[in-house]
């Protein structure tokens, strides 16, 4: 008895997501089928044309853009930016530095500090539960 295996497969949107590419802006053909492994691993290994662009130009998906501003996800909402935009856009914010943008990366600075400062603090209870064992 042998075992046929199917190729695994993701829907377009799935894949967009793990090539951090805004998901309406690929291709029809792409945006229309299944993806498979196979084909994700290619996208990324050896990248076409068109996904070359949209990771330079855009329009990139949330998760970037608010990477690319330093900021959270939330933080964008807040901001009243709820599309996607494209790298000329987000440049042009950075530029801009609106006051909603500066409060954003402060409250990020301050999240990234207490997530060190609790890391720390876990480390050195460890060292000191290993000292005490």
């Amino acid at each position: 008895m042998t075992s046929h295996k199917t190729a695994q497969t993701m829907k377009p949107a799935t894949a967009a997501k793990k090539l951090g590419v805004y998901l309406e802006a690929t291709p029809a053909e792409f945006r229309e089928g299944a993806v498979s492994r196979s084909e994700l691993n290619a996208l990324q290994t050896d990248p076409p044309q068109w996904l070359r662009d949209l990771r330079r130009l855009g329009p990139h998906p949330r998760p970037v853009v608010a990477a690319r501003l330093g900021i959270s996800i939330a933080g964008l909402a807040r901001g009243g930016v709820t599309e996607a935009l494209t790298t000329e856009q987000i440049d042009a914010l950075k530029q801009e530095n609106p006051e909603w943008l500066q409060k954003e990366r402060a409250t990020q600075a301050e999240v990234r500090k207490e997530a060190v400062r609790i890391k720390e603090r876990n480390a050195e209870r460890e060292a000191r539960r290993q000292a005490d064992a």
